[in-house]
């Protein structure tokens, strides 16, 4: 991997992570598309990957620092009766709705790993997760609450629409947000819950691969790479939630539909370059 590979990456991830455009799918259809002869099982690749979700990561806890403090404060106790009671419903909540990926994750991981190097397979799926979201605009809950409204019910809703962005080009946010709106909550709402569930996931995902990491080989130059790779997507993916937020906020009736148009078009543009290929 060459410099401007990472950077394209590292720009690619710290955006795509976000928006509910796949992450993964772009992951892996945009190199075979470009002609990339990137090896996911060289011991280079691994620090870079296990760096750009610390960025994510990062750029998350950054951007919703308040939540994360106002419920660790109330989880301690260190906060009012009442606030207290809030945080720690809301960490039950995100808790709840983040066991059911971790469970399917689990049971099938070789499965989806097999997915992750078939291009064809993520291209299709991505015209799939375009209409995904235009279903969740369509069907979505005629009553508009906000996220302080969000029962255990709904967190279960969400948690089990999240465990389909494990296939590569459904995208986690755009799933997560689906799901929020079909429970009645608005967007805004919605995506600020997918937001917080995120950080868990990518931090979990994380910590999961430090330990193969710790056993590899990392040539020379790859781990100042990562950094700086690092580094690229946590602004990107700050950037890309500070505009999600007031985006959404903005654009409630209507606001998955560009997405979903974007996904549809790409998706099946690449499905049908891959087939001529």
């Amino acid at each position: 991997m060459n410099t401007i590979q990472a950077v394209l990456i590292a720009i690619l991830q710290g955006a795509t992570e976000l928006f509910p455009v796949s992450s993964l799918g772009h992951a892996v259809v945009l190199p075979a598309l470009l002609g990339w002869r990137l090896d996911q099982q060289d011991p280079s690749f691994l620090p870079f990957l296990v760096m750009l979700h610390v960025g994510t990561a990062t750029a998350l806890l950054l951007y919703f620092w308040r939540d994360w403090l106002a419920l660790l404060r109330g989880v301690l106790g260190l906060a009012t009766a009442h606030q207290c009671h809030e945080s720690r419903r809301v960490c039950m909540l995100i808790v709840i709705a983040t066991i059911p990926a971790v469970v399917v994750g689990f049971a099938l991981e070789h499965f989806f790993r097999r997915l992750f190097g078939a291009p064809l397979a993520a291209s299709v799926f991505l015209a799939a997760n375009g209409l995904l979201l235009l279903f969740g605009e369509r069907l979505r809950a005629g009553s508009r609450r906000p996220l302080s409204a969000l029962a255990v019910p709904d967190a279960i809703a969400i948690g089990l629409w999240q465990c389909t962005a494990l296939i590569p080009g459904i995208s986690r946010s755009g799933a997560t947000i689906v799901g929020g709106l079909l429970r009645g909550i608005d967007h805004e709402g919605a995506a600020h819950f997918s937001f917080l569930i995120a950080t868990p996931i990518i931090l979990g995902a994380t910590v999961l691969e430090v330990p193969k990491l710790l056993r590899e080989s990392v040539p020379p130059g790859v781990f100042a790479m990562s950094v700086v790779a690092a580094l690229i997507a946590g602004v990107t993916a700050l950037a890309s939630t500070a505009f999600l937020m007031r985006y959404f906020r903005r654009h409630d009736r209507w606001a998955l539909n560009p997405f979903a148009y974007y996904c549809l078009v790409v998706g099946l543009g690449c499905a049908a370059w891959l087939l001529r290929t």
